[in-house]
């Protein structure tokens, strides 16, 4: 995370959850993220697929921008959804869909 700018979980949650905070900007986005056995795009599209999985959509749309930022393109993340309807679960591939469009949007 940069030394400069605070970390946009670190403005969210900072001063109410400090190691929470912590752990994810040092170990989940400075160390996991940066180990070079998967590339960005694919942590990008495994994460995208754990959380539609999981069902957990409110961490969706800063994924979605994350993984477009990390060369996913939306033509491949529907296709994701659409697959994932048929082993996560009709539900949760419509809740995602409707998120997926939501951020695509705007």
């Amino acid at each position: 995370m940069s030394d400069t700018q605070p970390s946009a979980i670190r403005q969210q949650l900072g001063d109410f959850a400090p190691k929470l905070v912590d752990a994810t900007d040092d170990v989940l986005f400075g160390d996991i993220w940066k180990r070079p056995e998967l590339s960005p795009r694919d942590r990008s599209l495994v994460t995208i697929t754990a959380l539609i999985a999981g069902g957990h959509t409110e961490q969706l749309p800063f994924h979605l921008r994350l993984g477009r930022d990390n060369g996913l393109s939306e033509s491949e993340i529907v296709e994701t959804i659409t697959h994932l309807a048929f082993y996560a679960g009709w539900p949760r591939a419509m809740s995602a869909i409707n998120v997926a469009k939501q951020v695509f949007a705007g």
